[in-house]
């Protein structure tokens, strides 16, 4: 297997700090593991591409240009690659052209498909017949686990067109995101990244470039289970609240009075004292604006899908993830899928259609 020799010798001196004795199944985690070089200099990445423009995307590249990288972007939405063009930021026709390009490439798409599509498709970023440039992916897409693993085990099984941060193979990264559009506006989302650990401490700096917590999660495809789960979580405790909060007002009780009851007892959670979902109660949230922007409810429902299916694939109890999936996928039927999640507060508890 090929391998980093400068990074090799880091890797085992800081492991002999860290772990006093490496064991059988330590040794079968290394095995599988491709050495990766973990320098943390920007100038491993003097060109780094970004695929998939959309609300979060956009600001997470913009990011990036904030912090001094060379970026080169692609998008199917002309006019969005204008506004980085007119920037002058550096655009590409297609995903291969971006990869030709760049050290490193981040996507951020919608669904699987597009993931799929975009590394492996007709202009696909690994269709290159020379090897890769880039020796860095990050997918930051929230996809199914299955496609994250296949995608890195292919990458992984690729060569590289010469040395690239001081290695001849590259690495993929399932990283996906939590925070919404205001924390990629402002630098401050949370990553969830699978992969080998090595390209997680190389890929650092770009994380901590759009974001302020990077948690790593283990091999890969855990990035995109840790996401899955938890947006099953957020989706079920939106469900409750606005049960609460829909049961509440019928009972007489105003939705500020619940507000604050639930915001200093035992229920209070993101979705009672962050996202509130009823109108007038909290400024700043899509419930403050007819629920445009935030995270759409077909978007919830896609994720809540793919935790449907990951877990008759594990055999796992999920009777909240069938129930949730249902409503909000009721709610995208009745014309609300643009619309953001917290919308199932007045369209599914309170029988109120009208925006």
């Amino acid at each position: 297997m090929a391998a980093c020799r400068s990074f090799r010798l880091r890797s085992l001196l800081s492991l002999h700090k860290c772990i006093p004795k490496i064991t059988s199944s330590s040794l079968s985690y290394f095995s599988w593991t491709r050495m990766f070089c973990s320098s943390s200099s920007p100038s491993q990445f003097q060109a780094v591409g970004f695929i998939g423009l959309g609300n979060m995307g956009s600001r997470m590249a913009n990011n990036l240009i904030k912090a001094g990288y060379n970026v080169v972007v692609h998008d199917v939405n002309h006019d969005v690659m204008k506004k980085f063009s007119d920037k002058g930021i550096l655009t590409k026709n297609s995903p291969l052209e971006v990869a030709e390009a760049s050290d490193a490439v981040i996507t951020m798409l919608p669904s699987s498909a597009h993931v799929i599509d975009v590394y492996t498709g007709p202009r696909g970023m690994l269709n290159s017949g020379n090897g890769l440039r880039p020796w860095l992916f990050i997918d930051s897409s929230t996809i199914d686990p299955q496609t994250s693993r296949k995608l890195s085990a292919t990458i992984s099984n690729s060569n590289l067109n010469g040395e690239r941060g001081g290695c001849d193979t590259p690495a993929m990264l399932d990283a996906p995101v939590s925070g919404g559009v205001l924390s990629a506006e402002t630098g401050s989302l949370t990553f969830m990244v699978g992969g080998s650990e090595e390209a997680y401490r190389s890929a650092k700096p770009l994380f901590l470039s759009m974001g302020k917590n990077i948690i790593y999660c283990g091999g890969p495809g855990n990035g995109s289970s840790a996401k899955i789960c938890n947006n099953l979580a957020m989706a079920v405790s939106m469900l409750g609240v606005s049960e609460a909060f829909a049961l509440g007002q019928s009972l007489g009780v105003a939705a500020t009075t619940l507000t604050k009851i639930f915001n200093s007892s035992s229920a209070r959670c993101w979705s009672s004292d962050t996202y509130n979902p009823v109108p007038g109660v909290m400024d700043a949230v899509p419930a403050s604006r007819n629920y445009d922007g935030g995270f759409a409810t077909k978007l919830m429902a896609k994720d809540l899908k793919l935790a449907a299916e990951s877990g008759k694939e594990v055999e796992a109890k999920t009777p909240m993830t069938f129930v949730a999936e249902e409503i909000f996928r009721e709610v995208c039927k009745e014309g609300h899928g643009t619309r953001d999640f917290s919308c199932v507060f007045r369209h599914y508890f309170s029988g109120k259609d009208e925006f």
